[in-house]
Formats: C-alpha cells, structure tokens, sequence
C-alpha cells in the first residue's frame, strides 16, 4: 500500500467510515465517466472537476478511475444530472443551480441570493441536516450528491452601463442562473441563462448588457473585462459557490465500502482546496484587473440592494411551498443562516470593519 493511501485511509476513518469493515479488494479496475458543467479546464469549476478524477485514481491505486469530459463533449453542459440519474454517465460535476427546473430547492446546495456563506453552507450540510435532506432530495433521481469544490462568493457581475439606482435595472438583460436570476427580473431585468462557455461571445456580441459568471479568477481567465470595466459588488445574488459532484446511485451501490470512502473523500479534499484556491486566486485576479486593465470596482446602489433582499424573501417563502421536502429544505436553510448572521452580527461584521481601519 503506497503512502498516499495510507493517509487518504487514515482520514476517511475521521469521516466515519469503517474501512477496516470493507470487503476485499476486488481484482478488477472500474472506469466511471465524468461529465461537467465546465470548459475543459476553466478556473476554479473546470479544475475541479480535473483534480477531483485525479484524486479517486490516486488514492484509490487505480482500482477506481474517472474519465473527465467537459461540457459539450458527451453531453451539453446543462444535461449532466440527466446522464448521470439515466446512466449514461456514473459521475458529473456541475452545480445545482442548473436543476431548478426539476427540484425547485435545488439550487440552495449552490448559492441563494442573500444566502449562506461558503462556510456558513459547508457547516449547513455537515452539521445542521442540509446532507440528509439533499440526499433524499436526490434520490428520487437516482442520484447522490457530494461537496466538492467551491469558488467562493461571487461578485454582482459586469455592466455596460452604470447602475445607480432600481430603475436602471428595468430592462437589463444579464447572463445569470439560479434563483439569483428570478430576483432580477422581479426587479425588471430579462435573466438570461446561459452555460459558462458562451457567457463571453454573448456579452461580447451583446446579447446580454451585463453578467455574472463567478468571481474575479474566472471572470479574468474568460475575459469579461474585455467588454466593460465596470465590476459590481456585493455579490448579494450569489454569495457562496459550492460545486457538486453527483454520482450515479446505482454506480455508487456497486462499489465497496472502502472506495466509497475514498470518493467521499476527494470530494471532501476537493472542497477544501478549491475554496481556498479562490479566495487566495480571486484576490491575485482583482489586483490585476484594477491594476492592469484599469477596472473600476463599483457597489451596487442601497435601493437596489433593499428591493433584491425583499424579493428573495419573498422567493424562499414560494420554494417552501413548492413541496413537503422543499418547505422542510427552506426551513433548514433559513434557520442555519439565523444561526450564522447572529454569530456574525456579534463578531465578524464588527471586525472586518476593525480590521480595514
């Protein structure tokens, strides 16, 4: 047994998973298919989904390995979670936020406008009953969902044009998807929804007037500040990125325990890294954009801000009473972001402040 599977080994027992308890390892090797979301290699999500595959193959010793194909290439990029509840693929990594359609509270396990943090979600699913409910809420499918990966809080996006007030939104057509989508045009913008890989030609071209992709390392790396220079913040309709690795239940059922915990475990490690890959990266990218290309960072106007906060509200309450198992979701949900913005009222949101001086 090499040394890095005796420390992947190690550390999935801290999971709970009886190791010791697996059945004897099979001579045969197992190749899983893995369709994405993403470009091939995208920061942040498209490299994730890279490292992830990487990682089962190594600790796993190459008993289980997994064939990355970005978006386009087996499938199109929005159809991931139909492939792998269909069989066509056993794994994929995507973000829920694409499954709206199908599970209205869906996309929560990405990001909800004025919603939880990436730590605020991490200890959501690991300690306040967000994995349970979002198991059950994708099993239906045939499909077991997994954190793994996560770009951190999103920024607001880019415009053309300035916004200043609520009534420059009226109109506006942004690239956007998930729930932060619907809140901008219950404020009067056209949301259009749009794959990662076709965010720049339709900005470019300008199909959209603005976008919103994820956070400064992606927006660089595809080039949004070659329309406009005009970055807004607060990322108030995305506030936290968490990638999901979906494996095929039926794919899952077939292995045995110990390279189920170590799935478990990339996807854990994957988590881990990626988001603190973004914030460290994310940071390096606004530097250059407001160095180099001489981006101006601007803060959306207090009106605006006020009117999206009563809309997704508003928008939770609509998700809780799509079903049972939303509405027990949204509760969830709701009462761990409590939990935090308490625990942040009282020390984060007076340090920061603190801090900058």
């Amino acid at each position: 047994m090499t040394a890095t599977r005796r420390t992947a080994l190690a550390s999935l027992a801290a999971l709970g998973t009886s190791v010791l308890a697996a059945p004897a390892i099979a001579s045969g090797r197992i190749e899983w298919k893995m369709v994405t979301s993403w470009p091939k290699n995208l920061p942040g999500p498209g490299i994730s989904a890279e490292r992830l595959a990487q990682a089962i193959g190594r600790l796993s010793d190459g008993r289980l390995t997994v064939r990355v194909f970005a978006a386009g290439e087996l499938v199109p990029p929005l159809e991931c979670f139909d492939a792998v509840g269909g069989g066509s693929a056993e794994m994929a990594h995507t973000a829920s936020l694409y499954w709206a359609g199908k599970m209205a509270a869906a996309p929560l396990y990405t990001s909800a406008p004025f919603g939880l943090t990436p730590l605020e979600h991490l200890s959501w699913v690991d300690h306040g009953g967000g994995q349970a409910l979002w198991d059950e809420l994708y099993a239906a499918h045939g499909v077991k969902p997994f954190m793994a990966g996560n770009t951190g809080i999103s920024m607001a996006g880019w415009f053309r044009r300035p916004v200043e007030r609520l009534d420059d939104v009226k109109g506006l057509k942004i690239r956007i998807v998930g729930l932060g989508g619907e809140v901008w045009r219950r404020m009067g913008a056209t949301p259009v929804a749009l794959p990662p890989g076709e965010v720049f030609p339709a900005f470019q071209s300008g199909v959209v007037d603005a976008a919103e992709l994820l956070a400064p390392h992606s927006d660089l790396a595809v080039g949004l500040h070659r329309v406009t220079r005009l970055y807004y913040g607060p990322g108030f309709d995305k506030p936290n990125g968490t990638g999901e690795a979906l494996v095929s239940l039926k794919a899952w059922d077939a292995l045995p325990d110990d390279l189920k915990a170590i799935v478990a475990a990339a996807c854990r490690d994957e988590h881990a890294t990626a988001l603190g890959q973004a914030e460290w990266m994310n940071a390096l990218a606004l530097e250059t954009l407001v160095a180099t290309h001489g981006v101006e960072l601007k803060q959306m106007p207090g009106d605006v801000l006020a009117r999206a906060r009563t809309v997704a509200e508003d928008l939770y309450g609509e998700i809780a009473a799509k079903d049972a198992l939303s509405g027990r979701i949204v509760a969830s949900y709701r009462q761990a972001r409590t939990r935090a913005g308490t625990w942040s009222a009282a020390n984060l949101a007076h340090f920061l402040p603190a801090r900058i001086g």
